[in-house]
């Protein structure tokens, strides 16, 4: 089974670049036992949603 530094560390790259069959299905597995890599997960997904309504944007000085 997974840590949490290497479920997490999967759960980072898995934003930018899609995971193999092996690394899911491990993935996977840890997060049905582990509630705090659960919770990381849906932070992650929320600061990337967040974080792209800032893509773009000019609040600089001017």
């Amino acid at each position: 089974m997974l840590t949490c530094k290497k479920a997490t560390h999967l759960m980072s790259a898995g934003l930018d670049r899609p995971l193999g069959p092996g690394e899911r299905l491990s993935l996977r597995l840890h997060l049905i036992f582990c509630r705090g890599c659960r919770a990381f997960r849906s932070q992650i997904g929320w600061l990337r949603n967040i974080s792209r309504g800032f893509v773009g944007r000019d609040d600089g000085p001017d």
